[in-house]
């Protein structure tokens, strides 16, 4: 199925773009980028979903952690969105990539009106053959900081763009049997065919110190991305380079399988 695909949804977590420092991960981001690049100049339309403003926000702003507190974590979004989005565009440009910022709220996905503007707006990028660079609005839509993630939001904006496959990449190789840092006989789950309870029930714990996800928001997202007729993938973002593999037809983490449509 990758081997065919034609556009692709890339989700990123803080944990990539970021260290536990709060400060940015410029090798992992670089590289990143490069291999993005280079997808896009095969042919494949490419999206890319990224966390980490608020991260890159408390790294800029020198902070001890992220703030505990929402004003707080809306201030580092506002700084990390900055520097997140100046250090795309820089790195982009140097392979001769355009690329294009939305910030999105849940009013946007929720109102049809939005949604319509929305996927028009898209459409028109793909056009003008320029990356669109997706973030949750962090710094004034204060439900997405306490309740939302990107993870989320990527299999939303696959569906919204008619996507052939999302990727999703974290810094865990796939869904495993049990939590691998925990249990030493963790098998990794290189195919799942059907979300159910006991694929819910295996996809617990929290996400980083800096990030918002864990497992279980990638079975959330991958439950809306598959049943919108999208297969899904969740790999570690380490190395990058895994991306290749996974678009030439190998098996990289786990995969979710897309559901039939009705027709």
């Amino acid at each position: 199925m990758m081997k065919n695909a034609k556009r692709i949804v890339f989700k990123v977590g803080t944990s990539t773009l970021t260290y536990k420092t709060g400060m940015t991960n410029i090798r992992h981001m670089e590289e990143l980028v490069k291999v993005l690049s280079d997808i896009h100049n095969s042919g494949i339309q490419v999206v890319l979903v990224t966390s980490g403003a608020i991260g890159v926000g408390v790294g800029k702003l020198g902070l001890a952690a992220k703030p505990a507190d929402t004003p707080g974590r809306q201030a580092a979004a506002t700084v990390g969105q900055c520097e997140l989005m100046f250090m795309y565009d820089k790195m982009f440009s140097e392979y001769g990539k355009t690329i294009g910022q939305l910030l999105i709220t849940k009013e946007d996905v929720d109102d049809e009106k939005r949604k319509g503007n929305l996927i028009n707006a898209f459409e028109r990028l793909f056009e003008y053959n320029v990356i669109p660079i997706i973030n949750e609005n962090d710094s004034v839509a204060v439900e997405e900081i306490v309740y939302g993630d990107n993870d989320t939001l990527s299999a939303v904006i696959a569906e919204f763009v008619g996507a052939d496959a999302l990727v999703i990449m974290s810094d865990i190789d796939g869904l495993y049997t049990a939590n691998p840092m925990e249990c030493s006989g963790a098998k990794l789950i290189p195919v799942v065919d059907e979300i159910d309870d006991y694929i819910i029930s295996i996809a617990k714990g929290a996400g980083t110190e800096l990030g918002t996800g864990g497992m279980a928001t990638k079975i959330h997202a991958a439950q809306i991305a598959t049943a919108a007729g999208i297969d899904t993938y969740v790999m570690s973002s380490t190395p990058i380079s895994n991306i290749y593999r996974l678009c030439e037809g190998e098996s990289v983490g786990t995969r979710f399988t897309a559901q039939k449509q009705e027709k």
